[in-house]
């Protein structure tokens, strides 16, 4: 076993213990997807600390223990139907993308989106469609969801993802201040939404019509 694989497996072993949470499957993806893979060369020797780096374009790679709590309350079922808003550097989608046949994803910044695919690609993923625009606004064509991620921050809980909800669908959005927010856990039942917080985060602004002005 080489350095990365042994740091990573410490990683997720001291995030489970932090979390206390029961999930076999979750764990065992997050031990096989590379999380350094998705951070430039110079920060590697920092991919396997719990703590959030920048990939460029003033946006970050989420900490392992935020990326393991949202997936967890996300509860993906294999064959979902999942949209995520925000592809990023692509770690948060590699997760998701071992769920599901299709895995939709938007991301706002184009040389992102591009560099995500093309190490997803690299990585093996054949399961992802990716589109670069507003994710606010979701990614209406292909709706409706079982489950939606939203890996920024929102002012509010966008009324255009939450109608792209199917139902029984659940999605998970950090909602609040430009710097801090609150993550709920919404669940469409019917033509009904419930709102669960699940605590205090930190993410970079949602832009777009139902987020953030630039």
């Amino acid at each position: 076993m080489d350095a990365l694989t042994t740091a990573r497996r410490h990683l997720v072993d001291s995030v489970w213990k932090r979390l206390g949470i029961q999930n076999d499957e979750l764990k065992a993806i997050m031990n096989a997807v590379p999380r350094h893979a998705f951070v430039d060369s110079a920060l590697s020797s920092k991919a396997y600390q719990d703590i959030s780096l920048p990939i460029g374009q003033e946006q970050t790679i989420s900490q392992p223990t935020m990326v393991a709590m949202m997936t967890n309350a996300l509860a993906p079922r294999k064959g979902d139907k999942i949209l995520e808003i925000g592809t990023g550097s692509g770690y948060q989608t590699a997760i998701l993308a071992h769920y599901t046949p299709r895995l939709y994803t938007v991301e706002r910044i184009a040389s992102l989106s591009k560099k995500a695919q093309g190490l997803l690609e690299q990585l093996g993923f054949r399961n992802i469609i990716y589109k670069t625009g507003d994710g606010s606004l979701g990614w209406e064509s292909w709706a409706p969801y079982d489950r939606i991620i939203v890996t920024a921050g929102a002012p509010v809980v966008s009324e255009k993802l939450k109608l792209q909800l199917a139902d029984g669908g659940r999605m998970l959005i950090p909602s609040g201040g430009r710097d801090y927010q609150n993550l709920l856990c919404v669940d469409r039942i019917g033509s009904t939404f419930r709102e669960t917080d699940l605590g205090e985060c930190r993410f970079v602004p949602l832009l777009g019509k139902e987020g953030w002005e630039k």
